[in-house]
């Protein structure tokens, strides 16, 4: 006992004493042309602490150690000067940089754009609302190395180098957003751009932090639901905009206050829009031809129908922060109702065609829509407790439940529900360990996921993790290497009928009710993840990144245990754990190896002067990739599965998940020159090329590569922009694709700052695809439907106080 109490009192101090050596640190920070910088952040790097200049760029901050300072401004690059804990003086010169430099939240290390080894792009501040989108893949799709899988304007999801679904981890302060949009493409993601501070996207695996999940990037949703900083004032912003194209009205608002440390946030919007308008396109042809018929004419559209869009969110937050303690919780709810174009009723095609005859068109038609009802309720719960302490710097802990419900309704009644109940926790624990930075941290996932209704084609289950992960980073001179690790228990449960895998005998299923068998089936897998990184800022103002990562991926429960008719797609899908046998489907779950990931990235940046660039090289190398190969087999409700000569009306192609390896690569770049004070020009592009390694094919739906320019111009009050971007011709196309035609589409946008006193004013008018060109989207699996948005006009206000 008395030896359990010497080492528990050990312990106690090393954690909680303060240094005995404290001292105070005074400076004045400056520009080149020896000017005071006001209101710089100077901070000793890896600690929560952090002052602000004043009007004669001067400063002062306590510090317990030895260590740096880390000073940034907007406009500026960070400088980093050693202090030895000892009361000193010291001036900073910050030099100007082209580009914005915002820290990135999800780099857990207090990075800014320019310091991440990892390609990292940020979207924040008025760049951030000029492009906010309904759905996060069309807010981001412009960026280099990223495109949207587009299933209509209001579902679309990000694609990062040619990865996107289970494979790019969408997060909302770092947690999950748990929702059920990697599910399937006609599945909208919960994530509002308009509510967001900033949205991150990280390319290439980001696994060490966020899981398996990240095989291929991250996007990270920045807001301020939980405020981290001490607010004084009552300060909010209002936005209004309306959308020609589809009529889309939209209004948000956000206010925010605090008093003795006690902060609170408030953020709403309201969203609603009619079907999208589109140049005249050409209607698929349908597959069938009643009897008696000729063969008519190609029908044209020019909109798309069910593609309305009618959403309202709010958030609450309030949290206490003090010298040492932070702690924190919110609120959010999400109600969107929303059309879901292109949805078709296999084997229903001719009755309802005839009662579409016999009522007519209008108010039935609309009745009969399909469409989308979304709700969840989340939770976030946030503590941080800075210790100032000689080696670890600060502990904490995020936390998140999530209740999500997406039903999908036909007919004015409910068909499918979909449900996620998720339990997620982060803690964290940043230290360091002689001249060594870095984070230790554990993360708990659990995922309740069910479906019940005729298009429940993946039967509930239950997923859990438990992880323990690494990140160290170290200076050597001018030069800075980071290392990670990670280990995952990945656990899926899950009940799986036998019965529906019987599907050559359906006919006598019908006259026969057969006793449906049910396996309780359990998998668990151990996620191994590594990665080492160096960044050499080898001249000021100018870097290269090398990274080496290894990541390993389980499937979800879609991949392995899908079977059903996927009516969003037109297709039947088969999981990893079925096999296909003389037209018969057994479940056979042996043998299933995890995706693992060897990825390499090469960055090259310039971000001072006026001239500045960052170019991306990445190869990523793919075990056991999964993916969907088309099987040879149709399927219709009434004959079970045949082959393709025996194929009947409104049979489905089958397809299944399969795992071969796979290589990705390409590069991306984004290049400006500021011409004058006044002209900013920029180019950018990106190019991914996807095959299997086997044979040589190309994996399907891989967006086409684009190429783009920008001109940005300032006079007085007045900011304009024009934007051109070619989405080149797509025809490295697996055997059941078409080639995608190439097409260019340009934008432009003009801000008017008004001077109304306390409120800081913008008037605004966005014109998109101004010369209405027609677009087709090779990575949708609708393209042929679903074209791209014709000329819209956005105008707009918003007001900051």
């Amino acid at each position: 006992m008395k030896q359990f109490s010497i080492i528990s009192s050990a312990v106690a101090a090393a954690l909680f004493s303060q240094s005995s050596i404290a001292a105070v640190i005074t400076g004045q920070v400056v520009d080149k042309n020896q000017q005071p910088v006001v209101n710089a952040q100077v901070h000793v790097h890896g600690k929560s602490q952090a002052v602000m200049t004043d009007a004669q760029g001067e400063f002062k901050i306590d510090v317990d150690s030895k260590g740096q300072l880390h000073v940034s401004k907007d406009n500026f690059i960070d400088k980093r000067v050693d202090i030895n804990g000892d009361d000193q003086s010291v001036v900073v010169t910050l030099t100007p940089t082209s580009v914005e430099t915002v820290v990135v939240y999800a780099s857990a290390l207090h990075k800014n754009s320019l310091e991440m080894i990892s390609p990292v792009n940020v979207l924040s501040g008025d760049n951030l609302k000029n492009k906010a989108k309904p759905t996060l893949g069309e807010t981001l799709k412009g960026l280099p190395g990223v495109n949207a899988s587009y299933f209509g304007p209001v579902s679309s999801s990000p694609i990062i180098r040619g990865l996107d679904g289970p494979r790019v981890k969408i997060t909302q302060n770092g947690l999950d957003s748990s929702d059920a949009s990697r599910i399937g493409p006609d599945h909208a993601t919960s994530n509002d751009s308009l509510a967001a501070e900033q949205i991150e996207v990280l390319r290439g695996p980001a696994t060490l932090l966020y899981g398996s999940g990240a095989i291929g990037g991250v996007v990270n949703v920045v807001d301020n639901r939980i405020p981290t900083d001490n607010i004084e004032t009552l300060t909010g912003a209002a936005q209004y905009t309306h959308d020609t194209v589809s009529n889309t009205n939209t209004y948000a608002a956000k206010l925010e206050t605090g008093n003795n440390g006690f902060n609170f946030h408030f953020d709403g919007t309201k969203r609603t829009g009619d079907d999208y308008k589109t140049p005249t396109f050409e209607l698929p042809e349908e597959h069938e031809e009643h009897e008696g018929e000729e063969h008519a004419e190609h029908e044209t559209a020019n909109s798309v129908e069910n593609t309305f869009i009618d959403s309202q969110t709010v958030n609450f937050g309030t949290s206490y922060v003090g010298e040492h303690l932070t702690l924190g919780v919110s609120y959010g709810r999400i109600e969107t109702d929303y059309g879901i174009p292109a949805h078709e009723h296999h084997g229903h095609a001719h009755e309802e065609e005839a009662e579409h005859e016999e009522a007519g068109h209008g108010e039935e038609a609309h009745e009969e829509s399909v469409f989308a009802q979304l709700e969840q309720d989340r939770w976030q719960g946030y503590m941080s407790y800075a210790l100032h302490n000689n080696w670890i710097e600060n502990i904490s802990l995020r936390v998140g439940y999530t209740d999500y419900k997406h039903a999908e309704i036909e007919d004015g009644e409910v068909g499918t529900v979909f449900s996620n109940k998720t339990t997620e926790a982060r803690a964290t624990v940043e230290h360091k360990l002689g001249l060594w930075h870095g984070m230790a941290g554990y993360h708990y996932t659990e995922s309740d996921y069910d479906a019940d209704g005729e298009e429940a084609f993946t039967p509930a289950s239950v997923t859990k993790s438990n992880a323990l992960f690494l990140l160290e980073e170290k200076q050597f001179g001018d030069v800075t290497v980071e290392l990670g690790a990670r280990i995952e228990d990945y656990q899926i449960d899950s009940a799986v009928t036998m019965a529906e895998h019987h599907h050559d005998h359906a006919e006598e299923a019908h006259d026969e009710e057969e006793e449906a068998e049910t396996i309780n089936y359990s998998a668990d897998f151990t996620n191994l993840s590594l990665s080492a990184g160096a960044i050499w800022q080898y001249q000021e103002g100018q870097s290269v990144a090398l990274s080496v990562s290894h990541s390993e991926r389980a499937p979800l429960s879609a991949e392995l245990l899908s079977n059903g008719v996927h009516i969003a797609t037109g297709t039947y899908e088969l999981g990893l754990g079925y096999h296909i046998e003389e037209g018969e489907i057994h479940f056979e779950p042996e043998d299933i190896k995890q995706e693992t990931a060897t990825n390499f990235d090469l960055s090259f940046r310039r971000f001072i002067g006026d001239f500045g660039y960052t170019i991306n090289f990445f190869y990523n190398d793919i075990e056991n990739f999964y993916y969907q190969q088309n099987t040879g087999y149709f399927f219709d409700e009434e004959h079970g599965l045949e082959m393709a000569e025996e194929v009947h009306d409104d049979a489905m192609a089958v397809y299944q998940f399969t795992s071969k390896d796979a290589k990705l690569y390409g590069l991306e770049f984004d290049v400006h020159y500021q011409v004058s004070p006044s002209t900013l020009v920029k180019v950018f592009g990106d190019s991914t090329t996807a095959k299997l390694k086997d044979d040589n094919n190309y994996l399907p739906r891989i967006p086409a590569n684009k190429l783009g320019s920008e001109l940005q111009y300032t006079v007085s009050d007045w900011q304009f922009s024009l934007t051109g971007t070619h989405y080149f011709e797509q025809s490295d196309i697996t055997a059941y694709e078409t080639k995608t035609e190439g097409y260019t589409l340009f934008d432009a946008s003009a801000n008017y700052q008004l001077d109304l006193g306390p409120v800081d004013t913008q008037l605004y008018i966005n014109v998109d695809n101004i010369t209405d060109e027609l677009g087709f989207v090779h990575s949708s699996f609708i393209k042929e439907k679903a074209p791209l948005p014709g000329r819209n006009f956005s105008l707009g206000i918003r007001g900051y106080f």
